[in-house]
């Protein structure tokens, strides 16, 4: 159900934040095998490929980029950090002939500190298991009308997601023409009504909300592992039962131990199906 869009006095002060942890799983035998895929994902998500991720979700949610920052990291890493804005900017020479009196300095501050997409890369692997992890953090945050929910889908499938841990949170209040406060102006129980329904048949997925708060955290659990996309330097039909058997434990309680946030007793089931 569409509701009537809501008639504000002046700006829509809601501040929405989205936060993702999306994390990539494989199996890199020896130390160089490992060294190799991290140097890969270096590669792969450095600091210029994830300014173009970031810029294409400022396109997708409707804003309008003030300054992009990025930097790659020694050894390995990288982050993003974009300001956005919910209208577009007006150039300066347009500012200096317009008999209007513009936005005031303290407004535009006020608007960029709430409105920013931002990223930070953390490539690891385990010291002796052939574990290794990489985990991408993202932060999607908007003051108006924009909402940072369009961008969900696009950024699950941006990357490698095994596991992925969301939060969203609506902050603060705008008032209508009346005066009254509105704490939320959009209807939503859980950030999956927002998924695609390819996306919810790929993960395993659990729910933790506090409605009264609008806070919203879901947890996503990729439920096919088809080996051979996991194993960095080498095949499935290169190793013998019981190595692709060991192999999959390992890697299902990785992706477990993400997923539920603890470590768990290597002699016990790990309560995930993959």
């Amino acid at each position: 159900m569409v509701s009537e869009k809501l008639k504000l006095h002046g700006f829509n002060n809601l501040t929405k934040s989205l936060s993702f942890n999306i994390y990539d799983v494989c199996y890199a035998k020896t130390a160089e095998q490992r060294q190799a895929y991290i140097e890969y994902i270096d590669e792969v998500y450095n600091a210029e490929r994830l300014t173009q991720i970031l810029t294409q979700v400022s396109d997708i949610i409707g804003a309008n980029i003030l300054n992009i920052a990025r930097q790659d990291y020694e050894p390995q890493g990288a982050s993003v950090t974009i300001l956005i804005s919910e209208q577009e900017l007006v150039e300066k020479e347009r500012v200096e002939g317009n008999p209007t009196p513009g936005p005031l300095p303290e407004t535009v501050l006020a608007h960029l500190d709430k409105s920013h997409i931002t990223v930070h890369t953390y490539p690891e692997s385990h010291p002796d298991q052939g574990v290794s992890t990489f985990r991408a953090d993202i932060d999607v945050s908007t003051c108006g009308v924009i909402s940072p929910l369009k961008a969900l889908n696009f950024l699950i499938h941006s990357f490698d997601s095994d596991i992925v841990t969301i939060d969203y949170r609506v902050r603060g209040f705008t008032r209508d023409v009346a005066g009254k406060k509105h704490f939320i102006d959009h209807e939503i129980n859980s950030i999956q009504n927002y998924m695609s329904a390819d996306t919810k048949e790929r993960y395993h997925m659990i729910d933790v909300n506090v409605y009264p708060e609008h806070i919203f955290h879901s947890k996503m659990l990729l439920k096919d592992l088809n080996l051979d996309n996991y194993l960095f330097g080498e095949s499935a039909d290169q190793l013998s039962e019981e190595e692709k058997a060991l192999i999959r434990l390992q890697l299902r309680r990785e992706m477990a131990e993400i997923f539920y946030g603890r470590n768990m007793d290597p002699g016990k089931d790990i309560g995930v199906s993959l």
